[in-house]
Formats: structure tokens, C-alpha cells, sequence
């Protein structure tokens, strides 16, 4: 099994620790062609926490865009926590346009305001249990499609959420000692396979 990590900006190298842990191979996803050489033999991609504008301009710069969408849309399983769920959601509240706009889903992007809106708290999230979430100026999922169920709630707001093969959290599950979601993305990938 090998998990790629969307390694343009943000938390990557973090996440690539907890693969690391679990005795995952990953792999840097830095360009097309470090996608295009990696794509059919990858389980899954993360797509970290970071600045999901920045981001969204080096995914079109490098023309990864599409080809991500396309492989998103096929059954690649993806897992986008804070920027990365940002990245994923059709709709972003504010912003005319939204990224790869795959998971049917409206964002608020600092819906915690700015660093005094990070915040540390544990909650239950289903299918996973309880636990810790980090929040560093997350976004908050404030509508979301039929098809789309909600993992966990924080203050009635929702900050995880699963649609097929796509896993998005407002928080940064790698900035904590606990594996237990990573560990469900990675049940989600071996599942996609057989």
C-alpha cells in the first residue's frame, strides 16, 4: 500500500510521520509528474492543512488540478483535513470559485477566526470514537448534500464528514500522538481495493 501526500505547502511532512507510524509507505506528490509516475499504483492521497488558497494556485500552476479531480471522481480515496477539505468542497462561502470540487459540501473558510480561533478540545467521531482535535483557524462545513455523512460535531458545528471515498476533517488529526483516523482512512483505502 502506498498513500500519497499532496506535498506543495502546509502540514505534509507531518502526516507523512503517521504513515510512517502505521507502517505506511507514502509519497511526496509535488508535481504532475510525481502524480502521473505514482497514480496507478497509489491507495489513497492526503491532502494536508496549510493555506488552501496557495495551494489551489500551485494545484492550477502545476496543472495537477484536473488530473487529482478526475482520479478523486474515479474512487481514489482522499483524505483533506482543514486546507485540504477546503480544497475538496464545491462550494466555498465568500470565494467565487472553489478548487477541485469534488465532495458536495459547503465550506466557511477561518470560520474560527484567526490564530485565537485554534483551539485544542476531543470529541466523538463515528466509526473512529473519541478523539483529540487541534484546530488552527479551521474551516467549518455549513451545508452539505445528501449523500454526505457527518463524523463528528464540535459546538453544533460539523468538523468531519464522509462522502464515498472521500474523508475531510477541520482539524489537524497528524498534530496529535493519535493515530485513529489515519488508521480509518487507511480501512477506507484497503477496502477501495478488493
Amino acid at each position: 500500500m502506498k498513500i500519497g501526500i499532496l506535498a506543495l505547502q502546509g502540514a505534509f511532512e507531518e502526516h507523512e510521520k503517521v504513515l510512517d507510524k502505521l507502517g505506511v509507505t507514502s509519497v511526496e506528490i509535488r508535481n504532475l509528474d510525481d502524480f502521473q509516475q505514482h497514480q496507478s499504483d497509489l491507495s489513497g492521497l492526503i491532502m494536508p492543512g496549510g493555506e488552501s488558497t496557495t495551494m489551489g494556485k500551485l494545484l492550477r500552476d502545476q496543472q495537477m488540478l484536473l488530473p487529482i479531480r478526475e482520479a478523486i471522481l474515479s474512487g481514489l480515496p482522499v483524505f483533506g483535513t482543514c486546507a485540504g477539505l477546503i480544497l475538496l468542497a464545491k462550494e466555498i462561502i465568500s470565494q467565487e470559485e472553489s478548487h477541485l470540487g469534488t465532495m458536495d459540501i459547503v465550506v466557511e473558510r477561518n470560520a474560527y477566526g484567526r490564530q485565537l480561533g485554534s483551539f485544542y478540545t476531543e470529541a466523538e467521531c463515528k466509526g473512529v470514537g473519541k478523539i483529540p482535535m487541534t484546530f488552527i483557524r479551521g474551516p467549518i462545513i455549513s451545508s452539505l448534500g445528501e449523500g454526505v455523512e457527518i463524523l463528528a460535531t464540535v459546538d453544533d458545528q460539523i468538523v468531519a464528514a464522509q462522502e464515498k471515498n472521500m474523508l475531510v476533517t477541520s482539524f489537524h488529526p497528524e498534530l496529535t500522538d493519535d493515530v485513529s483516523l489515519h488508521q480509518y482512512f487507511i480501512k477506507m483505502c484497503k477496502e477501495k481495493r478488493q
